[in-house]
Protein backbone atom coordinates (compact mmCIF):
# COMPACT_ATOMS: atom_id res chain seq x y z
CA UNK A 1 0.00 0.00 0.00
CA UNK A 2 1.64 3.37 -0.91
CA UNK A 3 1.73 6.35 1.78
CA UNK A 4 -1.01 8.10 0.25
CA UNK A 5 -3.44 5.65 0.76
CA UNK A 6 -2.33 4.96 3.94
CA UNK A 7 -2.92 8.58 4.49
CA UNK A 8 -6.06 8.78 2.90
CA UNK A 9 -7.13 5.57 5.03
CA UNK A 10 -6.46 7.31 8.25
CA UNK A 11 -8.33 11.24 7.33
CA UNK A 12 -10.65 10.72 4.63
CA UNK A 13 -14.18 12.33 6.32
CA UNK A 14 -16.91 9.75 5.48
CA UNK A 15 -19.45 8.39 7.52
CA UNK A 16 -18.54 5.13 8.20
CA UNK A 17 -15.06 6.92 9.35
CA UNK A 18 -16.88 8.94 11.60
CA UNK A 19 -18.48 6.65 13.63
CA UNK A 20 -15.22 4.19 13.65
CA UNK A 21 -13.18 7.27 15.20
CA UNK A 22 -16.65 7.85 17.73
CA UNK A 23 -16.03 4.35 18.84
CA UNK A 24 -12.17 3.92 18.89
CA UNK A 25 -12.67 7.36 21.22
CA UNK A 26 -15.01 5.76 23.69
CA UNK A 27 -12.84 2.69 23.60
CA UNK A 28 -9.99 4.59 24.34
CA UNK A 29 -11.64 6.20 27.57
CA UNK A 30 -12.71 2.72 28.66
CA UNK A 31 -9.06 1.13 28.68
CA UNK A 32 -8.11 4.71 30.26
CA UNK A 33 -6.25 5.09 27.32
CA UNK A 34 -6.15 9.15 28.41
CA UNK A 35 -3.06 10.14 26.61
CA UNK A 36 -4.14 8.74 23.26
CA UNK A 37 -7.89 9.27 23.47
CA UNK A 38 -7.11 13.65 24.04
CA UNK A 39 -4.22 13.26 21.03
CA UNK A 40 -6.48 11.32 18.41
CA UNK A 41 -9.65 13.83 19.49
CA UNK A 42 -7.32 16.74 18.70
CA UNK A 43 -5.82 14.72 15.40
CA UNK A 44 -9.68 14.36 13.82
CA UNK A 45 -10.27 18.11 14.96
CA UNK A 46 -7.46 19.68 13.71
CA UNK A 47 -6.47 17.58 10.65
CA UNK A 48 -2.91 17.32 12.25
CA UNK A 49 -1.99 13.79 11.29
CA UNK A 50 -2.61 14.31 7.48
CA UNK A 51 1.35 14.88 6.85
CA UNK A 52 1.55 11.99 8.76
CA UNK A 53 2.35 8.07 7.77
CA UNK A 54 0.23 5.35 9.46
CA UNK A 55 3.58 4.46 11.63
CA UNK A 56 4.21 8.43 12.67
CA UNK A 57 1.06 8.14 13.24
CA UNK A 58 0.85 5.38 15.31
CA UNK A 59 4.24 6.42 17.23
CA UNK A 60 2.45 9.60 18.42
CA UNK A 61 -0.55 8.26 20.15
CA UNK A 62 1.89 6.22 22.20
CA UNK A 63 4.15 8.99 22.61
CA UNK A 64 0.86 10.84 23.94
CA UNK A 65 -0.08 8.27 25.85
CA UNK A 66 3.61 7.87 27.80
CA UNK A 67 3.41 11.38 28.37
CA UNK A 68 0.01 11.55 30.11
CA UNK A 69 0.51 8.82 32.09
CA UNK A 70 4.47 9.86 33.09
CA UNK A 71 2.92 13.43 33.65
CA UNK A 72 0.17 11.94 36.11
CA UNK A 73 2.33 9.43 37.86
CA UNK A 74 4.89 12.95 38.81
CA UNK A 75 1.56 14.96 39.97
CA UNK A 76 -0.06 11.77 42.05
CA UNK A 77 3.82 11.22 43.45
CA UNK A 78 3.69 15.06 44.51
CA UNK A 79 0.36 15.07 45.49
CA UNK A 80 1.05 12.43 48.17
CA UNK A 81 4.17 13.19 49.25
CA UNK A 82 1.83 16.21 51.04
CA UNK A 83 4.84 19.26 50.36
CA UNK A 84 3.49 22.67 52.36
CA UNK A 85 4.66 23.99 48.51
CA UNK A 86 5.76 24.03 45.57
CA UNK A 87 9.45 23.74 45.33
CA UNK A 88 12.34 23.66 42.77
CA UNK A 89 16.12 23.43 42.27
CA UNK A 90 15.50 26.20 39.28
CA UNK A 91 13.82 28.94 41.99
CA UNK A 92 16.46 28.70 44.75
CA UNK A 93 17.53 31.95 45.43
CA UNK A 94 21.63 31.95 44.97
CA UNK A 95 22.31 35.60 45.17
CA UNK A 96 21.82 35.69 49.22
CA UNK A 97 24.77 34.85 51.03
CA UNK A 98 24.06 31.82 53.28
CA UNK A 99 26.68 28.92 52.30
CA UNK A 100 24.64 27.41 50.14
CA UNK A 101 27.09 26.55 46.94
CA UNK A 102 25.25 26.54 43.59
CA UNK A 103 27.37 23.83 42.14
CA UNK A 104 26.99 21.37 44.88
CA UNK A 105 23.38 22.02 45.12
CA UNK A 106 22.68 21.26 41.07
CA UNK A 107 25.07 18.46 41.41
CA UNK A 108 22.65 16.81 44.59
CA UNK A 109 19.65 17.88 42.50
CA UNK A 110 21.28 14.42 39.89
CA UNK A 111 19.74 12.72 42.97
CA UNK A 112 23.03 10.62 42.57
CA UNK A 113 22.36 10.30 46.82
CA UNK A 114 19.24 8.58 46.81
CA UNK A 115 20.66 6.21 44.19
CA UNK A 116 23.39 5.35 46.49
CA UNK A 117 20.95 5.77 49.76
CA UNK A 118 22.47 8.59 51.54
CA UNK A 119 20.97 10.46 53.91
CA UNK A 120 21.79 14.28 54.27
CA UNK A 121 21.38 17.10 57.08
CA UNK A 122 20.43 20.62 56.31
CA UNK A 123 20.70 22.78 59.31
CA UNK A 124 21.10 26.66 59.84
CA UNK A 125 19.26 29.07 61.86
CA UNK A 126 15.52 29.97 61.26
CA UNK A 127 14.47 31.30 57.80
CA UNK A 128 16.84 30.01 56.36
CA UNK A 129 15.82 28.10 53.33
CA UNK A 130 16.08 24.82 54.88
CA UNK A 131 12.46 23.41 54.46
CA UNK A 132 12.64 24.97 51.01
CA UNK A 133 15.83 23.24 50.10
CA UNK A 134 14.74 20.04 51.27
CA UNK A 135 11.01 20.41 49.30
CA UNK A 136 13.11 21.42 46.40
CA UNK A 137 15.21 18.08 45.93
CA UNK A 138 11.78 15.87 47.16
CA UNK A 139 10.08 17.82 43.94
CA UNK A 140 12.99 16.75 41.95
CA UNK A 141 12.73 13.20 43.18
CA UNK A 142 8.96 13.05 42.71
CA UNK A 143 9.43 13.96 39.03
CA UNK A 144 12.10 11.33 38.75
CA UNK A 145 9.69 8.62 39.79
CA UNK A 146 10.83 8.10 43.89
CA UNK A 147 8.16 7.87 46.32
CA UNK A 148 8.54 10.80 48.63
CA UNK A 149 6.96 11.93 52.21
CA UNK A 150 7.89 15.28 53.77
CA UNK A 151 6.95 15.28 57.18
CA UNK A 152 6.94 17.92 60.23
CA UNK A 153 9.09 15.65 62.31
CA UNK A 154 6.86 16.41 65.93
CA UNK A 155 4.00 16.12 63.72
CA UNK A 156 4.84 12.76 62.46
CA UNK A 157 5.78 11.20 65.60
CA UNK A 158 2.04 12.80 67.37
CA UNK A 159 0.68 10.75 63.95
CA UNK A 160 2.42 7.53 64.77
CA UNK A 161 1.68 7.74 68.52
CA UNK A 162 -1.66 7.65 67.50
CA UNK A 163 -1.46 4.92 65.09
CA UNK A 164 -0.05 2.79 67.99
CA UNK A 165 -2.57 3.92 70.22
CA UNK A 166 -4.99 2.27 67.65
CA UNK A 167 -2.52 -0.74 66.71
CA UNK A 168 -2.08 0.40 63.22
CA UNK A 169 2.16 1.25 64.15
CA UNK A 170 3.78 -1.77 61.89
CA UNK A 171 1.84 -0.77 58.78
CA UNK A 172 2.76 3.12 59.32
CA UNK A 173 5.96 2.28 59.74
CA UNK A 174 6.02 -0.46 56.86
CA UNK A 175 4.77 2.78 54.25
CA UNK A 176 7.70 4.87 55.68
CA UNK A 177 10.38 1.88 54.91
CA UNK A 178 9.42 1.56 51.50
CA UNK A 179 9.88 5.93 50.68
CA UNK A 180 12.71 6.21 48.71
CA UNK A 181 12.90 9.62 50.43
CA UNK A 182 11.95 10.81 53.83
CA UNK A 183 11.99 14.05 54.63
CA UNK A 184 12.00 15.52 57.92
CA UNK A 185 11.31 18.56 58.62
CA UNK A 186 12.02 20.73 61.97
CA UNK A 187 14.07 18.32 63.42
CA UNK A 188 14.53 18.88 67.18
CA UNK A 189 11.66 21.77 67.44
CA UNK A 190 10.61 19.43 70.40
CA UNK A 191 12.57 16.97 72.44
CA UNK A 192 11.51 13.56 71.69
CA UNK A 193 9.24 11.40 74.57
CA UNK A 194 9.96 7.88 74.96
CA UNK A 195 7.86 6.88 72.25
CA UNK A 196 9.06 8.91 70.20
CA UNK A 197 12.01 7.92 70.52
CA UNK A 198 11.55 4.75 70.12
CA UNK A 199 9.49 5.37 66.92
CA UNK A 200 12.48 7.36 65.41
CA UNK A 201 15.09 4.78 66.39
CA UNK A 202 12.62 2.03 64.05
CA UNK A 203 12.47 4.81 61.22
CA UNK A 204 16.25 4.97 61.03
CA UNK A 205 16.77 1.48 61.57
CA UNK A 206 14.69 0.49 59.29
CA UNK A 207 15.57 2.51 56.28
CA UNK A 208 19.48 2.75 57.47
CA UNK A 209 21.51 1.72 54.43
CA UNK A 210 17.92 1.20 51.86
CA UNK A 211 16.33 4.54 51.29
CA UNK A 212 17.60 8.13 51.62
CA UNK A 213 15.75 10.49 54.74
CA UNK A 214 16.69 14.56 54.31
CA UNK A 215 16.35 15.78 57.58
CA UNK A 216 16.05 20.17 58.31
CA UNK A 217 17.14 21.01 61.44
CA UNK A 218 17.68 24.25 63.72
CA UNK A 219 19.51 22.56 66.35
CA UNK A 220 23.44 21.93 65.36
CA UNK A 221 23.96 17.96 65.06
CA UNK A 222 25.97 17.55 67.65
CA UNK A 223 22.91 19.27 69.60
CA UNK A 224 21.06 15.80 68.54
CA UNK A 225 21.59 13.83 71.31
CA UNK A 226 19.89 15.75 73.48
CA UNK A 227 17.22 16.42 71.50
CA UNK A 228 17.13 12.81 71.35
CA UNK A 229 17.17 12.73 74.70
CA UNK A 230 18.15 8.95 75.80
CA UNK A 231 21.85 8.38 75.55
CA UNK A 232 22.03 4.35 74.70
CA UNK A 233 18.90 5.52 71.89
CA UNK A 234 21.01 8.62 70.33
CA UNK A 235 24.11 6.55 70.27
CA UNK A 236 22.03 4.08 68.14
CA UNK A 237 20.26 6.47 65.96
CA UNK A 238 23.36 9.32 65.14
CA UNK A 239 25.77 6.21 65.04
CA UNK A 240 23.34 4.99 61.83
CA UNK A 241 23.08 8.30 60.21
CA UNK A 242 25.70 10.94 61.08
CA UNK A 243 28.65 9.08 59.75
CA UNK A 244 28.00 8.94 56.15
CA UNK A 245 25.50 11.41 55.64
CA UNK A 246 26.37 14.74 53.56
CA UNK A 247 26.01 17.98 55.25
CA UNK A 248 24.55 21.56 54.15
CA UNK A 249 25.07 24.59 56.97
CA UNK A 250 23.02 27.49 56.15
CA UNK A 251 23.74 30.85 58.34
CA UNK A 252 22.86 34.67 57.94
CA UNK A 253 19.85 36.35 58.18
CA UNK A 254 16.34 35.30 57.76
CA UNK A 255 15.28 35.29 54.06
CA UNK A 256 11.71 36.01 54.82
CA UNK A 257 13.32 39.03 56.99
CA UNK A 258 14.95 40.05 54.00
CA UNK A 259 12.32 39.81 51.54
CA UNK A 260 10.22 42.11 54.30
CA UNK A 261 12.70 44.57 54.16
CA UNK A 262 13.16 44.36 50.36
CA UNK A 263 9.83 45.51 50.05
CA UNK A 264 9.44 48.20 52.69
CA UNK A 265 12.02 49.77 50.55
CA UNK A 266 10.70 49.41 47.46
CA UNK A 267 7.70 50.68 48.85
CA UNK A 268 9.47 53.65 50.36
CA UNK A 269 11.23 54.46 47.52
CA UNK A 270 7.30 54.53 45.48
CA UNK A 271 5.90 56.56 48.18
CA UNK A 272 8.99 58.90 47.39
Amino acid sequence: MRISEEKNIINKPTRCNMEMNQDTLEKMLGMNLKGMYYAFKTSLETHRTESMTTDQFVSWLVSSEWDDRRNRAVERAIRQASFRYKATIEEIDFSVERGLDKNLTQRLADLTFVRERKDMFITGSAGTGKSYLATAFGFQACQKGYKVLYANTSRLMGMLKVAKAKGTILQELKKIERLDMLILDDFGIQPFDSQGRMNLMDIIEDRHGKKSTIITSQVPVKDWYDVIGEKTIADAVLDRIVHQAIRIELFGESLRKCKSKKNRYICKRNLM
